[in-house]
């Protein structure tokens, strides 16, 4: 099919403002007037693959993505299923980060048409609400600590059962060390954090030591004055768990003793 004719279907299917300009031989940037968040343009490329037509992404809407969010947390949780359910639906293959959705049987606007959506629902995952934002970081949370500590050592939803067999305070992670324990508590917003300060003054009370720290989705969105009592109490904090990773990996192998692996 001539590229006019292509163009043509893309704009009758699609939208007017469809335009493709080549970028070499069988190869053409696609501009559509569909956009990410910020403001950048949904990349497109129409190609030829081994004596047929593809569209592609060439990577990019992953790696828009990860401008706000960690490359590991598309892959898990709430995040995964958005992208798995979109490329499904759509018929888009996963390429090592490239999507890449085969044309068939000539339909070029239908296929544009059916990419672009799927790019645009998986773009979504930056929109999600502050609720699916929180159930997100839990998950994103426990996935993480579970895949740094073993079993044995690792207690997820940890109390005292002799002091407090009602649970009423609650560490979202024990990991057991050499010395004493560490308590990590995972902190989404001030409620939290207050709920967490009580609970390790309770835990001094009972005479409890310790090690804590504290994983903030967004500590800069936290209330100064309760992140301020928190910090009296906790030993250690880090501000995200996107971009602190592996230092906190690095903060929980040495306190387990002497760099040995937590695993």
């Amino acid at each position: 099919m001539a590229v006019e004719t292509i163009e043509h279907d893309f704009k009758r299917k699609v939208c007017e403002k469809v335009r493709l300009y080549p970028e070499g031989v069988d190869r053409y940037r696609v501009f559509t007037p569909f956009m990410f968040e910020d403001g950048d343009h949904l990349a497109v490329v129409l190609k030829r693959e081994n004596e047929r037509w593809v569209l592609s992404d060439e990577g990019n809407t992953y790696m828009h993505l990860t401008y706000d969010l960690d490359e590991r947390d598309l892959r898990q949780g709430t995040r995964d299923k958005i992208i798995a359910n979109a490329l499904s639906a759509f018929s888009i293959d996963d390429r090592d980060g490239e999507l890449v959705a085969k044309i068939p049987d000539d339909q070029y606007g239908d296929a544009l048409y059916s990419f672009v959506q799927a790019l645009l629902r998986i773009a979504d995952v930056s929109y999600l609400s502050r609720e699916r934002v929180r159930s997100t970081f839990l998950q994103d949370f426990n996935g993480f600590v579970q895949s740094k500590v073993s079993g044995t050592r690792l207690k997820l939803g940890w109390y005292d059962p002799e002091r407090d067999p009602e649970g009423n305070y609650v560490v979202d992670c024990r990991i057991d060390s050499p010395r004493k324990p560490l308590f990590v508590f995972a902190l989404q917003n001030d409620d939290r954090v207050q709920t967490a300060t009580i609970t390790l003054l309770q835990f001094e009370r009972w005479g409890i030591d310790c090690h804590s720290v504290g994983v903030f989705e967004e500590q800069e969105l936290v209330n100064r004055k309760v992140l301020a009592r928190f910090s009296d109490v906790c030993e250690k904090q880090f501000s995200n768990l996107a971009s602190n990773r592996d230092r906190i990996s690095k903060y929980v192998t040495d306190l387990l003793g002497n760099g040995a692996s937590a695993e």
